[in-house]
């Protein structure tokens, strides 16, 4: 029997499309796509869910742009405040409509050149930023 090894993306390696990923290695900073939730509900996204247990109200993404289901009431009171709910890590690309940030971890570890990886830092827009025309002659 043959074992297959996975295969690994070592630290040199940039990945396909890394504006596509949601988090990025490729040096010692490590930064994090994240998403706001409290944006979610203000602006009543259509991927939203919510269902009740126990007396509350609990709100997730079906999508899974985010895995963790958020107590509504805490969230408002959170929401409330001058700090906000705040961001909660994205588990998979956030959708054009997601309010999104790249969160940097350890900025301090950054290199004298800046980001090695700049296309991580691209968030989805709700529409394509450039436009491609054809014109064929006969």
């Amino acid at each position: 029997m043959r074992v297959v090894q996975p295969q690994t993306r070592t630290g040199a390696e940039l990945p396909l499309r890394p504006q596509d990923e949601v988090e990025c290695r490729q040096c010692e900073v490590r930064c994090d796509k994240v998403v706001y939730p409290g944006a979610c509900v203000e602006t009543g996204c259509p991927f939203l869910y919510a269902y009740e247990d126990h007396g509350h109200t609990f709100i997730g993404c079906m999508q899974k742009v985010y895995g963790v289901e958020i107590d509504l009431d805490m969230l408002r009171a959170a929401e409330a405040r001058r700090d906000g709910f705040g961001a909660v890590r994205a588990l998979r690309r956030p959708l054009p409509m997601c309010r999104a940030e790249v969160e940097p971890c350890y900025e301090g570890r950054s290199g004298e050149l800046g980001c090695v990886n700049p296309e991580f830092l691209e968030l989805p827009v709700g529409q394509p930023t450039f436009r491609v025309f054809a014109q064929v002659s006969s």
